[in-house]
């Protein structure tokens, strides 16, 4: 069953000086339930831009994008999205739990009065010892790591009970050895909760790592170039999985076409 739908989406913008800039080149995309896609591609050739219109934070210039089958004009209920900026996506003044509260208060459509009524802790501490981080409702996102925050906003999204999961570049500010735990841990959670994730990124090794799909988008908006699928047996391992023959095949092909060495003119490549 197709999840997340895209026919001949594209954005377009006007720039200071009153030209029409192309964000996204007209795009077509199809999600199956329970896949994890990732995308991937230079600087500015519309990577976030194809996720924000998915997640129904803009609107298209052109084109449709449909959430099991329903066309998506505002941000819809099954969908969460954790952006890459974890310091701003957290509230500072609030701790922990109550950053998690906020969620669910909005994510249930309760009115604050009603929200307070509801026992939320018990919710909230599952979800943070589901993303490691038992014990800490009563902190504040400055007393915790960068690594540690990006959790909390896992921990936030997880407790609304989302069935479709978009994920923009969220471990890029990272350390690596955070970055490694955080993608397993993410694996962990797209499996155990039978998500359907979209997930952007700059790695190639990270997408092929994590992913089922690995969609490229051409340079300055030109739309998709490669389709690529990803025969990797799961679980998945950092160290062996990322030394595995088709890994490193697929992982050299991903990345001449994204610098161009390969010829993208003839359409959309089916990566095999």
């Amino acid at each position: 069953m197709t999840t997340v739908r895209a026919t001949r989406v594209g954005k377009r913008y006007l720039s200071a000086s009153r030209e029409t800039v192309t964000g996204l080149s007209p795009v077509d995309l199809a999600v199956e339930d329970g896949a994890f896609v990732s995308i991937v591609g230079r600087s500015g050739c519309g990577k976030s831009t194809l996720l924000r219109l998915i997640a129904g934070l803009e609107q298209p210039s052109l084109g449709a994008v449909e959430v099991d089958g329903v066309r998506v004009t505002r941000p819809p209920d099954s969908v969460r999205y954790v952006f890459q900026d974890y310091g701003q996506s957290l509230l500072p003044w609030k701790t922990v739990g109550d950053n998690i509260r906020f969620g669910l208060r909005h994510a249930y459509a309760l009115t604050e009065r009603e929200a307070r009524r509801r026992d939320w802790d018990a919710l909230i501490e599952t979800k943070l010892r589901e993303v490691g981080l038992s014990g800490v409702a009563e902190r504040y996102p400055s007393e915790l790591s960068g690594g540690m925050q990006q959790r909390v906003a896992i921990a936030r999204v997880l407790a609304a009970r989302p069935k479709i999961l978009l994920l923009d570049e969220p471990f890029s500010a990272v350390d690596a050895l955070s970055r490694a735990m955080l993608q397993d841990l993410v694996l962990e959670i797209w499996r155990s909760h039978g998500l359907t994730v979209l997930f952007v990124t700059h790695d190639i090794d990270e997408a092929i790592y994590l992913s089922d799909r690995v969609i490229v988008l051409g340079p300055h908006g030109r739309g998709i170039d490669a389709d690529a699928a990803v025969r990797l047996e799961r679980p998945r391992h950092q160290v062996s999985t990322r030394s595995n023959r088709e890994y490193l095949r697929l992982r050299g092909e991903i990345f001449d076409l994204v610098m161009g060495a390969q010829d993208a003119s003839r359409g959309v490549r089916a990566l095999q």
